[in-house]
């Protein structure tokens, strides 16, 4: 799918779609649940679509109407086998409950999706004499995962810590889980924590990196709504830095999701080069790069993982801002973008597969007009983000 931008200019007023980063842990804390719950405002993307795939592989039955999802956890037939799409998250948060099983699973998914990092696993079940293979066909895992001291590595990924955090309570002894830091992403484990403590879960805080979670334990089924959110908010509210005026709404200004830092941020792009930590905050890495060239220049760091996303999104961003005549410097844990009026490229963008880099790119392309390739791969997480786009007087035509 390509998408044909014209010069424009945006205004108005958008509606953030319901966050992607709730839904997964509220579907999964429903399919783990003891009796049937409701999670209502679903954005149907290619990732929950992902999750609600893989909460059928757990054995629950899963309905949807509308926006909702009624999921009657044990009502339907586990599986083997967990397809995973294109989603980390779902394939990181779901590993662990493969692993509570003593018979073999099956995860499969796109050929980036199984090259992504999964070390933290990997070494988990050769610490506990646990299966894990990487196949042609997946990734081959078998349990069962026994209670213990769980001690991983924090500057990875939060998915990992998410993954244990959902499948401990349910293990028939206490656990401990510990993270080594440096750890990144907390924001993320903190949404974790809340949503397992509003399902019943006990986890006793030990420190801020360490947790003391009894087992045998039982969630309690909820009806709930997912809230608006605010990584996928950050696109549309990025054409009001580059001459647009535009709102947005329905999201909670008390929020525990960490992407909602970017309000703090925007008024320092506005006002010159600042230096930006993502190290917690790496979905909006590719939005600040395409911001930084088109204002006053900024300097990330904390970047290194970046190249563990969907794709390489440093690398990427630098390659397709540099079609726009845009500089920028990548190094291992820093990445600087040089200002320079973006010009229109002479050969077609591409989104390098990664839905943040395609909502990312509409922002130069919006001024200059030109052509972006892959465009579909805002359906991993905003199906609709043209369309709403499109809303703000953007004109895109989508092929």
């Amino acid at each position: 799918m390509r998408a044909r931008f014209s010069p424009s200019v945006a205004g108005g007023t958008v509606a953030a779609p319901p966050s992607k980063t709730l839904a997964h842990r509220e579907l999964m804390a429903a399919a783990l649940s003891e009796k049937p719950s409701t999670v209502s405002g679903v954005l149907f993307s290619e990732d929950v679509l992902a999750t609600l795939d893989c909460a059928r592989s757990l054995g629950a039955e899963v309905l949807t109407e509308g926006d909702r999802v009624r999921i009657v956890p044990g009502a339907g037939v586990p599986s083997s086998l967990f397809p995973c799409r294109e989603s980390g998250s779902t394939l990181r948060f779901f590993l662990p409950q493969a692993l509570r099983r003593n018979t073999e699973s099956v995860f499969t998914g796109s050929p980036r999706l199984l090259e992504r990092p999964l070390g933290v696993y990997e070494e988990l079940c050769r610490e506990n004499g646990n299966l894990f293979l990487r196949e042609e066909d997946g990734i081959h895992v078998r349990g069962p995962l026994c209670p213990g001291l769980f001690r991983v590595r924090g500057d990875v990924s939060s998915q990992f810590v998410t993954g244990l955090l959902f499948a401990l309570p349910h293990l028939p002894g206490d656990s401990v889980l510990e993270l080594i830091p440096p750890a990144v992403s907390l924001p993320y484990v903190g949404l974790t924590l809340a949503v397992l403590r509003k399902s019943g879960a006990v986890l006793e805080d030990i420190s801020p990196l360490s947790w003391r979670v009894p087992g045998n334990q039982i969630l309690r089924a909820r009806d709930v709504t997912v809230e608006g959110d605010w990584s996928n908010a950050a696109f549309p509210e990025a054409f009001g830095l580059i001459g647009g005026d535009v709102e947005v709404t329905g999201l909670d200004p008390d929020s525990g999701q960490g992407d909602r830092a970017y309000r703090t941020i925007y008024p320092l792009l506005r006002e010159g080069c600042p230096e930006i930590d993502v190290s917690d905050i790496p979905d909006l890495a590719p939005v600040l790069m395409a911001l930084g060239g088109m204002l006053h220049g900024v300097i990330l760091t904390g970047t290194a993982r970046l190249k563990m996303k969907e794709s390489d999104r440093g690398a990427a961003m630098a390659e397709e801002l540099g079609k726009f005549g845009i500089r920028c410097d990548v190094e291992e844990d820093r990445i600087e973008v040089f200002p320079s009026e973006p010009s229109k490229p002479e050969v077609p963008l591409s989104s390098h597969n990664d839905h943040r880099i395609a909502m990312a790119l509409s922002l130069p392309l919006s001024r200059t007009g030109g052509e972006l390739t892959g465009a579909e791969a805002v359906n991993k997480s905003w199906p609709g983000y043209f369309d709403a786009v499109r809303s703000l007087g953007i004109e895109v035509e989508v092929i």
